[in-house]
């Protein structure tokens, strides 16, 4: 990758795991950095099953970031968020827009786009 370390994408439950994530997905992540012409914070990448996030789940560890598909990039304001949220479905990503960070992840499945509530 030309614009991340692979240790960006730990767990941050565990602190390991970032070496699980999808090369493709990590590919196209660093594709997508590279068009939006700006550092991407990376704030949530792989997530181990036990991650307090996961295990709420209906079917805990099977979400994007546990299959290593997907990654939170931190956001400060609109002009970011809407730069990363263009490119990024041009790009066939599935996106969530949260007020502080934005979700891309490459699911195999129909690409979607949603919004988190506060």
């Amino acid at each position: 990758m030309k614009h991340f370390h692979i240790r960006e994408f730990d767990c941050t439950h565990t602190g390991t795991g970032g070496s699980n994530m999808d090369p493709e997905f990590l590919e196209n992540l660093d594709r997508l950095r590279e068009i939006c012409g700006m550092p991407f914070r990376i704030t949530s990448g792989w997530r181990d099953a036990t991650h307090p996030r996961e295990v709420v789940k209906a079917a805990p560890g099977t979400g994007t970031h546990c299959q290593g598909l997907a990654a939170d990039i931190a956001v400060s304001n609109g002009v970011e968020r809407m730069n990363i949220v263009h490119e990024a479905l041009k790009m066939g990503f599935s996106v969530g827009v949260a007020r502080t960070f934005i979700h891309v992840d490459g699911r195999k499945t129909t690409p979607v786009l949603w919004s988190y509530h506060s």
